[in-house]
């Protein structure tokens, strides 16, 4: 396996404030896809999309502490980056990919930021021409903390529960129905897309055929679920991922679920080591496959090339619209898409019926994230999974193992024309650009492993004010 050494982790960079090579978004994506190998007819990223999503961290602080999490140490003690900042990288991101870009608004938990600039990040963004999702443990996001983000123009809300969360009340998966049940209700009838996130562990593994189960007979609130797999990265203090974890025994366990097997092989979405995804459409309690003829779903990818926006979540009639117009002129593959089309209706059609004429997608995706220590140069290079660092574009599993790199970095801010520096352990503005080497904790916040270092320090000198200091994850380190 062709690793990244530590040499080379530390040798990587972020993509840039802006793009360096010539292109449109579409064609530049295009490229690193051919060079890493993963250019083919089944490859949505370079037809459909310029990037898969980019994550724009606004805070980093979590009123949750996850035995697996892929922050920082030193997450809990840098303070939200002043907003003029978060502005400046809603612009690279445009810079770098264009309309219709998905921003994941994320952290930490994006709803501890002062709710009036949180409102006001997502209108930017929906200001740049582009979508938005808050990516949350939901805790904080109220009915009408969403109604309002709709407002400003947030386009989906993924709710992020498992049981690696250690909520109160809750022993495994399928009690945890509760709470995601009542997400659903929250945000039902407000307009958005609703997603749901759970990452995999040995604890839960066993339980993913139920929680596809609740999945689908909430598939009518529902459009994406996602699996994210165990990785050895960040603060968390589970680490290394038990063997019966991969994509193909998740898939598994999701076709338990549904099942209906649903095929993940169809389309591809980046690097395949990275991203599998299967698409069913669910009427009277039951899943159909709709990416079960992999040659219609390739045709129908490479017509609809140049019209990115086809499947805007946000305008759907416009996109329909758009793609219907380009099919239009090629009768062949309107001829094929008709008897395509005429045999779902055929396999569907009963059980639309007898739902009362519903049929509600829903999408199933996995993403395989990597070892902080293990990095695949291929993966890494075909990645579409972005983190929008202050420097620009940077892949997400790379970013994870070099984090406090950018957490801790000085962010230049313009006060009368002046430029200073913003200090991002105290949150304040000064004119000298700050040094910082390390971080120390107290209980207030200590999380993952600096908690347990912590309460051990604590043990052994009672009545003393106790700090430890944080492990950073950085390269240079």
């Amino acid at each position: 396996m062709n690793y990244l050494s530590p040499a080379d982790i530390a040798a990587r960079q972020p993509y840039g404030l802006a793009p360096t090579d010539t292109g449109t978004p579409l064609e530049r994506i295009r490229k690193r896809m051919d060079e890493s190998g993963q250019w083919h007819k089944k490859q949505n990223a370079g037809r459909r999309w310029s990037i898969g999503c980019v994550s724009l961290e606004i805070t980093q602080r979590c009123n949750l502490d996850c035995t697996l999490c892929y922050l920082s140490e030193a997450s809990e003690a840098v303070k939200d980056i002043p907003l003029q900042e978060v502005f400046r990288r809603i612009d690279m991101i445009h810079a770098h990919y264009g309309d219709n870009t998905d921003v994941q608004v994320s952290g930490g938990d994006p709803t501890l930021r002062d709710r009036d600039e949180l409102v006001q990040i997502v209108r930017y963004i929906r200001d740049k021409g582009m979508r938005s999702s808050l990516f949350t443990n939901g805790i904080l996001a109220k009915r009408d903390m969403l109604v309002e983000l709709h407002e400003a123009g947030l386009t989906d809300v993924a709710f992020h529960v498992d049981i690696t969360q250690e909520r109160k009340g809750y022993e495994n998966e399928v009690e945890l129905n509760e709470i995601r049940a009542e997400y659903i209700e929250r945000a039902r009838g407000v307009g958005l897309g609703v997603f749901f996130n759970t990452t995999v562990c040995a604890n839960n593994f066993h339980e993913i055929p139920a929680i596809c189960e609740f999945f689908v007979e909430h598939a009518d609130a529902l459009n994406l679920v996602s699996f994210q797999l165990q990785a050895d990265t960040g603060r968390g203090v589970l680490r290394e991922r038990d063997f019966m974890i991969t994509q193909e025994t998740v898939i598994e366990q999701i076709n338990k679920g549904t099942v209906t097997p649903l095929n993940f092989d169809a389309s591809d979405a980046g690097h395949t080591s990275c991203n599998r995804y299967g698409m069913g459409v669910v009427a009277n309690g039951k899943v159909h496959d709709v990416l079960d003829d992999p040659d219609w779903i390739n045709d129908m990818l490479e017509q609809t090339t140049h019209f990115p926006h086809a499947f805007d979540r946000a305008e759907r009639g416009k996109g329909i619209r758009a793609a219907m117009k380009q099919l239009a002129m090629n009768p062949a593959f309107v001829m094929r898409s008709a008897k395509f089309l005429g045999k779902k209706a055929i396999q569907m059609g009963p059980d639309i019926l007898r739902g009362g004429g519903k049929a509600s997608p829903l999408a199933f995706f996995i993403h395989n994230f990597m070892d902080a220590q293990h990095l695949e140069c291929e993966r890494i290079d075909s990645c579409v999974f972005m983190v929008a660092t202050p420097e620009g574009p940077m892949s997400m599993c790379l970013h994870n193992a070099k984090r406090d790199e950018y957490l801790l970095k000085a962010v230049e801010v313009k006060e009368a024309g002046e430029v200073k520096y913003w200090n991002p352990l105290t949150g304040t503005v000064q004119a000298e650009k700050p040094e910082i080497d390390h971080v120390e904790h107290t209980r207030k916040t200590a999380r993952g492993r600096a908690k347990i270092r912590l309460d051990e320090e604590r043990a052994k000198r009672p009545g003393e004010k106790v700090t430890v200091e944080a492990e950073l994850d950085t390269a240079a380190a």
